[in-house]
């Protein structure tokens, strides 16, 4: 067996025999532990009790979070005239029409967040099977679909995280990076728990918010109590 490096070592200790923790216990815990020689993200973990194959038990919606992501987004505009101009205005990366959906199917994807003006979405809808899988498919029901560029454009650049339970009922992100001080990042768990609490769908049945996990890119994870986290 392959010997653990120093950091990892020290990071298991800290780490052994903790769980259910409070959000500010485990952020600070996380965080300390965040040694890498680059800003590491935190990352948040959330196993729900749905199952997504239901159409009424699919958990999907979108959060800002009080203090931002730290993450530079790229955003990706299909539009056209004024809209097109508008989201250029408003800091979009990419704006196009027809031939930003050929430089897509091309198999260049070269962005974070797409969004599309309704009439678009004809030509967008042709790139479902190469968008959906990554989460990029633009939609109304997490507001990029959407005639108001924008202000969809800002809150994609202003740490607007979207979220959507995968498989097994799992919901992960980014909710910030280890250089945040602890209180931000206690404020943005705390708001992205509270958006998927809000966003329990109508057909989950028994106990909706089952474990709930953080950790930073290169760190081991540690379970956080869900009632304190999820106390409003």
């Amino acid at each position: 067996m392959a010997k653990l490096g120093k950091r990892t070592a020290a990071a298991r200790e800290a780490f052994a025999g903790k769980s259910d923790l409070s959000v500010e216990e485990a952020v600070a815990l996380v965080k300390a532990n965040a040694t890498a020689k680059f800003d590491e993200t935190i990352e948040i973990a959330m196993n729900l009790g749905v199952d997504t194959r239901h159409a009424d038990q699919m958990v999907r919606g979108v959060v800002s979070l009080p203090n931002g992501t730290g993450k530079t987004v790229r955003v990706a505009v299909f539009a056209r005239g004024p809209k097109a101009e508008e989201a250029q205005a408003a800091g979009a990366d990419i704006v196009g029409a027809e031939d930003l959906m050929e430089t897509i199917q091309g198999g260049t994807i070269d962005f974070d967040r797409c969004i599309a003006t309704p009439d678009m979405m004809p030509i967008v809808g042709r790139l479902g099977k190469v968008l959906g899988p990554r989460n990029l498919m633009p939609n109304p029901k997490v507001g990029t679909v959407t005639m108001d560029v924008k202000e969809a454009v800002e809150a994609a650049k202003g740490g607007e995280v979207q979220f959507r339970a995968e498989k097994a009922g799992v919901v992960h992100a980014g909710v910030g990076k280890a250089s945040f001080d602890e209180a931000k990042l206690v404020e943005n768990v705390k708001a992205f728990v509270s958006a998927v609490a809000k966003a329990k769908p109508s057909g989950a049945k028994g106990a909706y918010m089952k474990k709930i996990a953080i950790s930073s890119t290169m760190g081991p994870g540690v379970s956080i109590d869900v009632s304190s986290a999820n106390a409003e």
